[in-house]
């Protein structure tokens, strides 16, 4: 098996790591011929096998159970090396692992950390994110936690900024994992999740990273455990974290405050921190963490229209909405749960 440093670029997509991840030969087969552009006798060779054989597992009717013959393709198409667990992790597994912790611990150790494989599972995550409403999070899942693992091997090895780079990769990862979670109605493991995370930012001293989980937080008080005043309280912890951190930090924080505070009928209040998350959004620019890549000026426009929605503003809401909706492209569920609140501010009016 080669080290993520030098695999091949097909390995960055989502689907194909999703599809190794549970051992679905046919797709990565299928697709990893998709975005390297082999034929089916050239990926054959490569993994020693004809292409008849090839041919019989890409429609089902041959199936790979031999260790050797999955050796031959992870050394064969240069599965990269944060993967090699992915396919053996039952997706199932949704609570931390108790090693990560103690892993973790040892980021004092000094040395330096492979830089390298860090800038590559960066890349990929942020692959992950973007493909993950196309993909659906629970198929990536074992992907993510393998990355994770790697990257927690790497820390006792930095020092400095790059043991604090690698805290923070690692926060980004937890964060994921927590999101997925709560996705999924696994609502302790969510919480775990986040708890490593927050710990792991507060460890880096990285102000973006603590604040956005604390966001996180407030959002799956106000949304999942239906209690505004824990989401009110835990909000206003986001928004006094952002204040050093970058603009687009403080703007999602703002947002959540200004959501809580509209679910516990502050109307006015929620306004005012809706018109703040907007003009923190607007100064921004592209200054932003990697996890915060999809609030752009259509998001800005929608979130103002989502807190309008919140405090009955119907009129206002329906105008918002129908502007900035078209402009949501890419992102189904997304488009699916504003249009909802869209339809149901223009019945109101």
């Amino acid at each position: 098996m080669v080290t993520a440093v030098t695999a091949p670029r097909p390995w960055a997509d989502g689907r194909l790591r999703a599809a190794w991840a549970r051992c679905d030969w046919a797709q990565v087969f299928r697709r990893y011929r998709q975005l390297s552009g082999l034929s089916q006798m050239r990926l054959g060779e490569l993994v020693g096998m004809p292409q008849s054989h090839v041919s019989k597992i890409e429609n089902g009717r041959r199936r790979v159970e031999s260790a050797d013959v999955i050796d031959r393709i992870t050394r064969g198409l240069q599965v990269p090396e944060e993967l090699g667990g992915a396919a053996r992790r039952a997706a199932g597994e949704w609570m931390p692992d108790p090693d990560l912790r103690e892993r973790l611990a040892r980021a004092q150790t000094s040395g330096r950390g492979d830089v390298r494989v860090a800038d590559w599972i960066e890349h990929v995550l942020a692959e992950h994110r973007r493909a993950e409403d196309a993909v659906g999070g629970e198929d990536l899942w074992p992907v993510v936690r393998s990355q994770l693992d790697t990257v927690t091997r790497l820390i006792p090895g930095g020092s400095g900024e790059t043991a604090d780079r690698l805290l923070v990769l690692a926060a980004e990862h937890a964060h994921w994992l927590s999101w997925v979670a709560s996705e999924h109605d696994r609502r302790g493991a969510a919480a775990g999740w986040l708890d490593l995370a927050h710990g792991w930012a507060i460890d880096a001293g990285n102000s973006d990273m603590a604040a956005w989980v604390l966001r996180v937080r407030a959002y799956y008080a106000r949304t999942s455990s239906r209690d505004p005043a824990r989401a009110e309280r835990i909000a206003s912890a986001a928004w006094h974290a952002a204040a050093t951190a970058r603009p687009i930090t403080g703007a999602v924080a703002a947002h959540e405050c200004a959501m809580a505070a509209a679910a516990l009928g502050e109307r006015d209040r929620a306004r005012r921190l809706s018109d703040q998350a907007y003009e923190l959004a607007q100064r921004s620019g592209d200054d932003r963490p990697g996890w915060l890549y999809w609030l752009d000026e259509v998001r800005i426009r929608l979130q103002c229209a989502e807190v309008s929605y919140a405090v009955h503003d119907w009129q206002a809401a329906a105008n918002a909405f129908a502007e900035a909706l078209p402009a949501l492209n890419g992102y189904p569920r997304d488009q699916a749960y504003y249009a909802a609140q869209s339809e149901d501010a223009q019945r109101r009016l």
